[in-house]
């Protein structure tokens, strides 16, 4: 079986103040409170997310 390449996102910025669709989007990643951390497979539909809340991430590895 291959290795699954996985990466690393925590929470930093608050949702409040932000889009429903922001909101929606930390939500889908498991992060809805601050300084959560997940740990997701690193797949083209994950960065896309990522890419939608990076002012309110920190990604790792």
């Amino acid at each position: 079986m291959a290795d699954v390449k996985t990466v690393k996102v925590t929470q930093t910025g608050s949702p409040i103040r932000r889009t429903k669709e922001q909101r929606a989007t930390l939500v889908g990643l498991g992060l809805n409170k601050m300084n959560r951390t997940r740990e997701l497979q690193d797949t083209p539909e994950v960065r896309g997310m990522i890419a939608k809340v990076k002012h309110m991430v920190k990604v790792e590895g």
